[in-house]
């Protein structure tokens, strides 16, 4: 099974941390640049994403509340029941770091990709990530600071500020001046794609290398991680299950329910990595190991899942019969040839 590419960048980057932490100036200069392109990245999210196409889509409000319901209820349902494995499998930061990738967004790029491979409703999967993502950037901050405020987070009404001036404000900022910007952001979407994945890298370079400073690596285990990886693979699983026998359940058809099954399953490394930067502060190397983790297993196991899908007796002639339906453009106004070609690319981090 191949590695993402991605994950390997991220991997290096905390290997680069462990060996050359930034410290001193050194450290000013990285946590500056941090929080800039921290700004900078919600910024762009804004830009680039169509909250009249995510509105257009309100008309399947079914499936989007199912998705929701799974991204933002259910998952911290399942972080919050996990603590009963402390200190079992796990020990405090660990649990606070999975209960934290509980609360983050859905993905948007890798749900379309796997959507599309497994012949699923790919305009209801762009419309499903599109919505996770508008509502997070308000939501998970929000519930962070509700189930994690007690847990020696950190939070207080400084991160309030700080959450509102580094996230809500440059995505504000981004959907306002997208009319404007937004073709820009359209046209050089391959470079501003490398900005904003090595903005993610910077991040997550920084908060592993205060870590590293801190000795914070000292307090986990290889016995711990081997928990971690346990839990989050139990995790995974139920949520992949939950999601298409729930979906079933509710009787939605087959494109449908592929399509809340990677929407509803999957969290964003992108939206999840800032985030914890903002919230956790120093703490925010524990914080992300448990996301950067489920990451790759959640696209290693859903890339296996899609193909199986895509050979599905059903696939073919749902799939030919809901293009009929939708003919050129679905719900999202995504053009159904734009949206084959998405199925194609390789899933990025979303």
């Amino acid at each position: 099974m191949p590695i993402d590419p991605y994950i390997v960048l991220l991997l290096a980057t905390v290997g680069l941390a462990a060996l050359l932490p930034a410290r001193g100036a050194a450290a000013h200069v990285a946590s500056g640049a941090s929080t800039a392109a921290i700004a900078f990245l919600f910024f762009l999210y804004g830009a680039r994403l169509s909250t009249r196409e995510a509105l257009d889509g309100l008309k399947h409000w079914r499936l989007h509340a199912t998705v929701l319901a799974c991204t933002f209820v259910v998952f911290p349902l399942l972080g919050l029941a996990a603590r009963g494995l402390v200190p079992v499998l796990l020990d405090q930061p660990l649990h606070q770091g999975l209960l934290f990738l509980t609360l983050v967004p859905s993905t948007i790029q890798s749900s379309i990709a796997f959507t599309s491979i497994a012949r699923g409703n790919v305009p209801a999967a762009i419309c499903a990530g599109s919505f996770s993502s508008l509502i997070g950037i308000v939501l998970t901050p929000l519930l962070a600071a509700v189930l994690l405020g007690n847990s020696g987070a950190g939070f207080s009404a400084h991160s309030l500020v700080t959450i509102v001036l580094q996230l809500l404000v440059p995505f504000v900022a981004g959907q306002l001046l997208r009319r404007w910007v937004g073709g820009f952001v359209t046209r050089h979407k391959k470079v501003l794609g490398f900005v904003d994945r090595g903005s993610i890298l910077l991040v997550v370079y920084t908060a592993f290398s205060e870590g590293m400073v801190r000795g914070i690596w000292h307090q986990v285990s290889a016995l711990r991680l081997g928990g971690l990886l346990v839990v989050e693979a139990a995790l995974l699983a139920a949520m992949l299950a939950l999601t298409w026998y729930g979906a079933r359940a509710l009787r939605f058809g087959r494109g449908d329910r592929i399509a809340i099954q990677f929407a509803g399953s999957k969290k964003s490394l992108a939206a999840g990595l800032p985030m914890a930067s903002v919230l956790f502060g120093a703490h925010a190397a524990l914080a992300v190991l448990p996301l950067m983790l489920f990451h790759q297993m959640q696209l290693m196991v859903c890339a296996v899942i899609a193909k199986r899908r895509a050979r599905d007796p059903e696939a073919r002639e749902g799939s030919s019969g809901r293009e009929a339906r939708e003919g050129s453009s679905g719900p999202a106004g995504e053009p159904a040839e734009s949206s084959a070609r998405i199925g194609t690319a390789a899933p990025r981090p979303r």
